[in-house]
């Protein structure tokens, strides 16, 4: 398992990995998953620790964010020049590269080193897409999913040519003959269909191995041999369903007399590796003398990876991960395989070329394959994947520099990793820029490209594969009619060099870069895009109150929904400045309030210039920026929402009374208005956390105010009440509920100036860190001296505990809720208090009978740890105690059985 050395583990959220695969120049990878995301990572520092360590390259490339479910397959052209994408949304998606969309990503805290836009959206499927794959030389591109539809589109128009409705089933794989004569696809109506490329008819059907095999897999991803000789196909069985086996489905014949023997559950998928082997290196090329490998992936958590010469795997890497494997990716090399597991995580073997004996390079498989004497379809005319000018030579020095990145160790201005495109030297038209348009196949027939002034035909040349051609030899032409930039040199170079000149990532987004050959127009001037009152320099404006509108402010703007309660919060002063600054950035939300009656100017400014501008009718009284959005609350009680280019992407809030507190974070933005009306929403979502409750509960007398608010990114407010409680609302209990008070400080040993590990615990501060000590104030020596009941420390440390793990779970804390969960369990153990001891126990153990996804009255993980492993922790406290270690034993049995029966 390769872990990023660049992200906490503590508390993270693993979510599932569906699909892998490698860039066919081996520098990249691409995954999708549940998260509804594809990423794009290099290579060089998963393979190599050195540059893991050195941060050179960085491990995540790029985030796209275009699928609106979770992303099943993620697959790269032969190409290397597009990634396609199916996801559960029922949309194919072409990814192409875009070096201007380098930077922050917005609405979130990920960068982009590098850029991909989404080129075309393929919609067609009426459900789930499964599996993607392209033809050999990209000629097609086949889609399934669980429509039970095949659908065939062009490999260079992208639009949709065919639909195959003979599957009975959810289609979950599907795979090309290296040759390009047929087609396979396989479904849980427990069937191989092949299909033929020339006319689109069935060639054969494979039922056997299948008849006895689970429906209940994720995917059943087959894999043709590089030979064309054979199928692998997952997800079959003997025996009448007891032994799960790979089948290995013969060419021509269409029977499966061989079978891959020796997981433990069903196989999920398989890849053959893309060279051919030979058995006898210094025998000649022929059908006796060659051989492939593949490997499997299956349920049982294990990778085999077998060669078709032998009745027995090669390698086998039992329990790689904590759950069932979901995709499997072969280096163009031969010699890395990723695997992806539902665990959220990825593997990668690693293999020398020693160990994969008898591997050959692909220029004998592109000799080996010429026997079939088949004969493609032709390319739509005007299109090609692939480069005008003929290489007479593959730069090696290109080859060595690109294969020596991966073998130095680190470098202060090392480049590496280039996606590059090209046009050739063609007289350019002048074009409308429709970088931001995403064609759709039902719309169009064309993708949008480049535009040639010429008509002449395109000349093309075929790569040896003996050598895939890196990024930087897959430049392209295409037709009349196509449009990718403006008026600009298609000569882009994309190399990973943020790291060359430190930069923020708000810097990124803000427009501090380097200028590209993309900025630049035929005369070779920087043209710089319009925003609204960029043109004007920022100027400084003395911050000072505005008394006239004191009448205004103190006038009953509206009760709202809790002016039934008479409370009245203070109007926060009218100032003629109001900023917010960008955490971590030099951007900062400004508006400003004139003295005279005209209008209020909300200014978004980075360094010293606007980047955009508005205006309001209203006066500001409450601003707030984060890296997601800025907010303006104004007198009239509004509030509008603004994105970072300035556009109002949800309409404005009229909450009826002006906003006393409005405080944000990521997401979260937080208001209570005058009279008393708490609201909290989720920006991304453009929701509510919870229906608007009243804070008049609060302050129930007059003298009691609001000193201090504050919002968690879970929409979860905490208030600061002058009484010295501090507040929280949950939605689940619709109440207002105490995360603290300064009650705990008379008498628990936990409180943070009387605990021994308190200065342990400063070094690992979080939200309940920062809410008691805004409560503690100065201790009174004189009680000290007050007489105490019996159990008063022990009662009021219980009690502050308890309250804690309430307060950290409804806050999102998990590393405070795991600190306070094992303090408990020590003070608990230390007083043998067995009772409670073994009410803490059932209620992290759950259910005997427990299984994942059976019951579900009771939820395994608590702020988002799994209980059990929280019990184990607590476990180990019981048995090293002097007084219940035969308790902790025993459940330490029971744990442990139940662990392995699951």
């Amino acid at each position: 398992m390769h872990k990023d050395s660049a992200k906490s583990d503590a508390g993270a959220k693993r979510l599932s990995i569906f699909s892998v695969h490698v860039h066919p120049d081996g520098s990249r990878i691409a995954t999708g998953g549940l998260d509804a995301k594809i990423r794009i990572w290099s290579t060089k520092p998963i393979l190599n620790p050195i540059s893991e360590a050195s941060g050179r390259p960085p491990k995540s490339l790029c985030t796209l964010t275009m699928h609106t479910g979770p992303v099943l397959v993620v697959r790269w052209a032969h190409s290397g020049r597009w990634l396609a994408s199916g996801s559960d949304d029922e949309i194919v998606m072409i990814w192409d590269l875009d070096p201007n969309s380098r930077g922050k990503v917005w609405g979130s805290d990920e960068v982009n080193v590098e850029g991909w836009k989404p080129l075309k959206r393929l919609p067609g499927h009426e459900s789930d897409v499964t599996d993607v794959a392209w033809a050999p030389g990209d000629r097609y591109l086949a889609s399934v999913g669980l429509d039970s539809q095949v659908i065939i589109w062009c490999g260079y128009t992208l639009e949709r040519l065919k639909k195959l409705d003979q599957h009975q089933g959810f289609v979950k794989g599907v795979c090309w003959d290296p040759v390009g004569e047929f087609l396979a696809t396989q479904s849980d109506d427990r069937s191989v269909k092949i299909w033929r490329t020339t006319d689109w008819s069935l060639e054969a059907e494979v039922t056997k191995p299948f008849e006895d095999s689970p429906g209940s897999t994720f995917f059943r991803r087959l894999s043709w041999s590089p030979d064309g000789a054979h199928i692998t196909a997952s997800n079959a069985t003997n025996n009448k369903g007891f032994v799960f086996i790979a089948a290995v489905i013969t060419r021509n014949s269409w029977t499966s007399e061989i079978s891959l023997v020796g997981h433990e559950n069903t196989v999920e998928v398989a890849a053959y590796n893309p060279h051919i082997f030979l058995r006898n290196m210094n025998e000649k090329v022929s059908t006796s003398n060659i051989c492939s490998v593949v490997a499997l992936g299956a349920d049982d958590r294990s990778v085999s990876i077998w060669q078709t010469k032998s009745a027995r795997p090669l390698i086998v890497a039992k329990e790689v991960f904590e759950r069932q494997i979901m995709d499997l990716s072969w280096s163009w090399d031969g010699l890395t395989l990723y695997a992806a597991s539902s665990d959220g995580t990825i593997a990668v073997f690693n293999f020398d070329p020693e160990e994969m004996e008898g591997i050959a390079p692909h220029s004998v498989q592109e000799q080996y394959l010429t026997k079939f004497g088949f004969t493609p379809a032709p390319i739509p005319e005007g299109y090609s994947h692939v480069s005008t000018k003929e290489s007479s030579q593959l730069s090696s020095s290109q080859q060595q520099s690109q294969s020596s990145d991966f073998s130095q160790a680190n470098g202060g201005g090392e480049r590496i990793n280039v996606l590059v495109a090209k046009r050739s030297n063609k007289k350019r038209a002048n074009l409308t820029n429709q970088s931001s348009i995403i064609p759709s196949a039902s719309t169009s027939a064309l993708v949008n490209g480049i535009t040639s002034g010429s008509t002449d035909p395109i000349p093309r040349r075929k790569h040896s594969l003996n050598s895939f051609p890196p990024p930087s030899e897959q430049p392209f032409d295409a037709p009349e009619g196509w449009s990718r930039h403006a008026d600009v040199s298609m000569d882009l170079d994309v190399p990973i060099d943020s790291l060359d000149t430190p930069a923020s990532p708000i810097q990124g987004r803000s427009g501090k870069r380097k200028a590209s050959v993309l900025d630049l127009p035929d005369d070779g001037k920087q043209v710089k895009a319009r925003t609204l009152g960029g043109d004007r320099a920022r100027d400084h404006v003395a911050v000072k109150e505005i008394t006239h509108h004191t009448v205004m402010r103190g006038e009953t703007v509206g009760a709202g929904c809790g002016g039934q309660t008479g409370l009245s919060l203070p109007v926060p002063p009218l100032l003629t400045v109001l900023s917010a600054e960008v955490e971590g950035s030099d951007e900062i939300l400004e508006a400003r309030n004139p003295e005279d009656d005209g209008p209020t100017e909300v200014m978004f400014i980075a360094g010293k210039q606007t980047q955009w501008l508005d205006y309001l009718s209203s006066p500001a009284i409450n601003v707030k920026a984060t890296p997601s959005f800025c907010a303006v609350a104004t007198l009239d009680g509004s509030v509008n929402i603004y994105s970072y280019t300035g556009r109002r992407f949800m309409p404005s809030f009229a909450l009826g009374a002006p906003a006393a507190f409005m405080e944000a974070t990521k997401h979260a933005l937080l208001i209570i208005t005058t009279t008393g009306q708490l609201y909290s929403w989720n920006i991304k979502k453009q929701s509510s956390f919870f229906s608007p409750p009243s804070v008049a509960p609060l302050l129930p007398s007059p003298n009691h105010t609001i000193t201090a608010v504050s919002i968690r990114s879970n929409g979860a407010p905490v208030i600061n009440c002058s009484n010295g409680v501090v507040y929280s609302y949950d939605p689940a209990l619709l109440t207002w509920i105490k995360l603290s008070e300064r009650w705990w400080s008379e008498g628990s040993d936990a409180w943070q100036s009387r605990s021994r590990n308190s200065t342990n615990q400063s070094g690992n501060r979080g939200i309940m860190f920062c809410v008691e000590g805004s409560i503690s104030g100065i201790s009174d020596e004189s009680l000290s001296d007050k007489v105490r009941p019996t159990w008063w420390s022990t009662a009021l440390t219980l009690g502050h505990l308890e309250m804690r793990l309430n307060a950290t779970r409804l806050l999102d804390s998990p590393q405070e809720y795991k600190q306070a969960l094992l303090l408990y369990a020590k003070k608990i153990a230390d007083e043998n208090f067995r009772a409670k001891a073994e009410e803490l126990i059932k209620e992290l153990y759950g259910p005997i009978y427990y299984r994942p996804g059976r019951e579900e009255t009771w939820t395994s993980t608590v702020v988002g740890l799994p209980k059990r492993d929280l019990l184990r922790d607590v476990l180990s406290i019981f048995t090293r105690s002097k007084t219940l270690t035969k308790l902790g034993m025993d459940w330490q049995d029971v744990l442990r059985k139940a662990s392995s029966d699951e």
